[in-house]
């Protein structure tokens, strides 16, 4: 599953202009010589591409890009092909959203001479956003199922595609056993990909309430994995009741009054101690008592 060459080599020449943070240093007779060419087009010309995996952006983010570009320019310009009605995006949809937002009608771009089909498409942009890391959890997720199924490899194969570890590709796309509900909240960050793995194996409902607890009380990965250890044991969890110990201190000299035998408050129970058989006797005459 190997780019194109020419593509492949273009891409890799904005990559590491982009590193150097200097457009000057993409060689712009190399890229020629590769089928291509940099030129400033109409942002209103150039299509996003179908196949974007990437459902959320930052709009706190966009903004900075936008204003980093209307001071400074731009420093890595787009990748597109040209199609019979404009220009398709291959690479750089934060920026060409910068754009927009900043409202300049113009982008620097190079526009590669090449042919690409839907599946390549579809490979290009999961695995640039795959490499740049710009996907959540459940987006990243959701593009190593897709790889994995349009190409049918495996976990191993696609690691070295992506250059990430195994492990790393196969617990994220555990994440995709999610509820609906968990998987938003990734998405959204309202929790981390480290709260979300403790959820793996818990059903729906068990999740939304661990979630619920994470947000609403700020938990740490650690506290929501001693919620989900207690779920799994079959016991509720401390943060679904008030705390037991917390009501009988409240109710301490109460119990003090209404027990005259010797006892002791503990986190979930009242210990009464007998001294001998006559307390024992009086104690069951205390439960008689209307």
């Amino acid at each position: 599953m190997a780019l194109g060459r020419g593509l492949g080599e273009i891409l890799s020449e904005v990559e590491e202009a982009y590193e150097k943070e200097d457009l000057s240093s993409i060689d712009s007779s190399e890229l020629e010589a590769q089928g291509a060419r940099v030129e400033e087009l109409p942002v209103k010309s150039i299509s996003a591409n179908p196949f974007q995996p990437r459902k959320h952006f930052d709009e706190s983010a966009l903004k900075e890009l936008s204003q980093s570009i209307k001071e400074h320019g731009l420093l890595q310009p787009i990748v597109v092909i040209e199609k019979e009605n404009g220009f398709l995006l291959i690479a750089g949809e934060r920026r060409l959203r910068a754009h927009k937002l900043a409202k300049i009608t113009t982008i620097k771009a190079i526009i590669a001479n090449v042919e690409i089909d839907e599946a390549r498409l579809r490979e290009l942009a999961l695995i640039e956003n795959i490499q740049r890391e710009n996907l959540n959890a459940i987006e990243l997720a959701n593009s190593y199922a897709e790889l994995i199924e349009v190409h049918k490899i495996t976990h191993d194969e696609l690691s070295a595609i992506v250059h990430k570890s195994r492990s790393q590709i196969t617990n994220t796309m555990r994440l995709l056993s999610l509820s609906s509900y968990a998987q938003k909240k990734v998405a959204s960050g309202k929790i981390s990909q480290g709260h979300a793995k403790v959820l793996v194996g818990l059903d729906e409902k068990k999740q939304k309430i661990i979630i619920d607890s994470i947000i609403g009380q700020k938990l740490s990965v650690r506290d929501a994995e001693q919620m989900v250890k207690s779920y799994k044991k079959g016991k509720s969890s401390p943060a679904d009741k008030p705390s037991t110990s917390k009501l009988l201190e409240k109710h301490k000299k109460t119990l003090k009054k209404l027990l005259p035998f010797e006892h002791k408050i503990k986190a979930r129970s009242i210990e009464i101690s007998f001294s001998n058989e006559k307390d024992i006797e009086n104690f069951l005459t205390f439960l008689k008592k209307d």
